[in-house]
């Protein structure tokens, strides 16, 4: 263990008798040194975050326009690597209005919205067990005394006992979220939260892990849907991130995985319902995650696939040029490397017969980009996901056994090649 993580271990002993009075049976740890740093942390989980948007027919409904009043919201998340100490980082940068956390807890679940007994620890912001997010904001915990594995599940409880306005969140979580009226942190049971769930994050951004020699750092994938997950199982942790995090694991390298990708996101393009461009982002979800060292690149499909659609509420989608779209990914590049960090791009998946996407002149672009990623040596690395994908039989189009329905998007065993194919690039 290095010595910054055993230095809050220490004092994590010492603090022990000073934390707030907590309900009868349940663990207390938590320290506030280094809560405003990234030394010794890994990003272990995070989801990227965009504004509040109504639910709509594709993505299902969801909670973030409405926001929260005196309800509790438990959140299940999967931690992609070890750590002995652990910590939360919350979120209100879409927020009209202060953001005001009553409390939180963090435990292990058993199954659905449960916990198990004995695992519930209050989180603490600045020693309290409240804090205020003003609006644009994001806010990070104390460090929590409560050892992970490796893709082990964490549940954490948010409760907001005043109007919240609109949430910030991520809307395609593809893992059920739950909420209960009142304040149920240190309940470890799910009955309270058998009302209606939503498939979305709201308000956590991040899962932080430190204390483990096993963890050395982080692999960011940030894109579009093909990254967030779209397609693959829901409640399965089959997003191509997800079996790029177990396939480490499995080969032994101690590397987390985290996942900023956000479907429906463009390159250049920013939109309300889908999110900041990723030339703007890039430096907060990619660059801002602790331990960041290695991006995985893969977008750029929707600048191309939309390019001329109307606003639909969302967003005009400007027609664009290869040139434009090759400065773009180039602009990630430099970003990264001017703060140490790898970079692996990835190229675009074929997309014919998805349905508004396949046109003569989109399909030229995406090969265009693609040769460009392939030859162009800019990128640290590339993953030719195209020719991977493709169907032997047509290499314009997805391989059948890959394709989720619509022609675009991977089913979980497209997701699994994905991921074989980008861990191989992983060093």
């Amino acid at each position: 263990m290095s010595s910054s993580p055993r230095r809050l271990l220490t004092a994590l002993v010492a603090l022990f008798l000073l934390v707030p009075a907590i309900p009868a049976g349940v663990a207390t740890a938590s320290e506030p040194a280094q809560r405003h740093t990234t030394a010794g942390w890994s990003a272990a989980w995070s989801a990227a975050h965009h504004h509040p948007v109504p639910g709509n027919d594709w993505d299902g409904p969801n909670w973030s326009v409405p926001g929260f009043t005196n309800q509790s919201v438990r959140q299940v998340v999967r931690v992609s690597a070890a750590g002995s100490l652990l910590r939360i980082r919350l979120s209100n940068r879409y927020g009209s209005q202060p953001l005001r956390l009553t409390g939180a807890t963090v435990g292990r679940p058993t199954s659905g919205a449960a916990v198990q007994l004995g695992t519930l620890r209050p989180v603490t912001f600045d020693r309290r067990l409240s804090t205020t997010l003003a609006a644009g904001t994001e806010k990070t915990s104390d460090p929590v005394l409560l050892p992970v594995r490796a893709l082990e599940a964490l549940t954490v409880t948010l409760y907001f006992a005043g109007p919240t306005g609109p949430a910030t969140f991520h809307q395609s979580g593809l893992t059920t979220t739950y909420r209960a009226p009142g304040d149920h942190r240190f309940d470890p049971h799910s009955a309270a939260f058998a009302g209606e769930t939503s498939q979305s994050w709201y308000h956590l951004a991040g899962v932080d892990v430190a204390g483990s020699p096993r963890t050395r750092g982080t692999v960011v994938t940030f894109g579009d849907s093909q990254t967030d997950g779209y397609g693959s199982t829901p409640g399965a942790d089959n997003r191509y991130p997800d079996q790029l995090a177990e396939r480490l694991v499995a080969t032994g390298r101690p590397l987390a995985v985290v996942n900023a990708g956000i479907s429906g996101n463009k390159l250049l393009a920013d939109s309300p319902c889908y999110g900041e461009r990723g030339v703007s982002r890039f430096r907060h979800d990619v660059l801002g995650q602790p331990g960041v060292r290695t991006a995985v690149v893969l977008i750029g499909i929707n600048d191309i696939g939309a390019g001329g659609y109307p606003d639909f509420g969302c967003g005009a989608s400007p027609v664009v040029t290869a040139g434009q779209l090759v400065n773009g990914h180039r602009a990630l590049i430099q970003a990264a490397r001017a703060r140490g960090v790898t970079v692996i791009g990835v190229t675009m998946p074929p997309l014919k017969n998805a349905t508004g996407y396949d046109t003569p002149d989109k399909e030229a672009l995406r090969d265009e980009l693609n040769h460009w990623i392939r030859t162009s040596g800019e990128y640290d690395a590339v993953v030719d996901l195209d020719r991977i994908l493709a169907d032997p039989a047509d290499p314009d189009a997805l391989r059948p056994a890959y394709d989720h329905g619509d022609h675009l998007h991977l089913n979980d065993t497209g997701a699994t090649a994905a991921a074989v194919a980008v861990a191989a690039q992983i060093r």
